[in-house]
């Protein structure tokens, strides 16, 4: 008889050890399982192949601002139903529904902050909320902060992922892309600057409004970037477009941005252009100086 057998028993549930499902996260780039915590720490880029995961808009916050300078504005904005429109369900509902699920009420986050001690105006798109588009609410808060930013001569920076104008608000929303770029307007001719980041995807409206109108036009790698899609291009025209049609380095290539950014070298590359084309002491800028110089030798990933 042996002393110390241990009884066999099948394992149960309780037994096993529970992992939680969100440690770890499958990359859509090359399919590397990567460590949830060193992504997040690494600015949501893959280390394998640098495929840019969607981040969410505080995130952007952290990486575009000093600590502790973000001051939210035009918190309680919220988007009426001027057309009653009705879909698969009321526009009222889906607005409700995004809220609750972002906590924000609506496609952007506005406010004031610094940026390596320069006092900026930014806004960052949220595409958790309605696929980011672009309705009263959104192109009223961007006005806004353009007038804000104009009145306190600070920079606008702005990033953007967007599905375009929001159908639900019909000419409504798309009375935000005159509106918003008449500010923008206004912005360069009081020689502030405004830097707009491309993320993905920034397609639509937005991207045929201010998304394009930048004194520099930054993209994150392989973002999407266009006004109508690739299919419905292709399906249009009858004609098999080329490889990486309005992908940010197609849009490079053809001189539709100014710079493809990785995340990770975002914050200097933004501050060295402002370091060159502001001045804060009141001679403005110069948009066509100092902007290749600034952005030489910058936007590549972290070695």
């Amino acid at each position: 008889m042996a002393w110390f057998r241990k009884p066999k028993k099948p394992l149960t549930s309780e037994d096993r050890r529970d992992l939680p499902s969100d440690v770890f996260v499958k990359c859509k780039g090359c399919g590397e399982i990567l460590y949830r915590e060193k992504l997040a720490q690494n600015l949501h880029v893959c280390v394998e192949c640098g495929h840019h995961f969607r981040v969410g808009v505080y995130d952007y916050i952290r990486i575009l601002s000093d600590e502790g300078t973000f001051q939210e504005t035009e918190r309680d904005l919220r988007s009426a139903d001027p057309l009653g429109f009705t879909d698969l369900k009321p526009y009222v509902q889906r607005l409700e529904a995004a809220e609750q699920k972002t906590g924000r009420g609506d496609a952007i986050l506005t406010g004031r902050a610094e940026l390596d001690g320069v006092p900026v105006a930014i806004g960052v798109m949220d595409f958790a909320f309605i696929g980011g588009s672009m309705g009263s609410v959104v192109g009223e808060k961007i006005a806004r902060l353009g007038r804000l930013a104009l009145s306190e001569e600070r920079p606008l920076i702005l990033v953007c992922a967007s599905g375009g104008a929001r159908m639900m608000e019909g000419i409504y929303s798309l009375m935000q892309m005159a509106k918003t770029s008449a500010v923008l307007a206004r912005l360069h001719e009081a020689g502030i600057p405004f830097i707009s980041i491309l993320t993905h995807p920034t397609t639509g409206g937005v991207t045929a409004s201010f998304a394009m109108l930048g004194d520099v036009n930054l993209a994150e790698p392989e973002a999407l970037i266009g006004f109508a899609g690739p299919r419905v291009i292709e399906e249009t025209i009858k004609q098999e477009l080329p490889e990486g049609f309005q992908r940010s380095e197609f849009l490079l290539k053809h001189g539709m941005v100014d710079q493809v950014v990785d995340r990770r070298a975002m914050r200097e590359t933004v501050g060295r252009l402002l370091a060159h084309m502001f001045d804060p002491a009141g001679s403005g800028f110069d948009a066509s100086e100092g902007v290749e110089e600034a952005s030489e030798g910058i936007g590549e990933a972290p070695g």
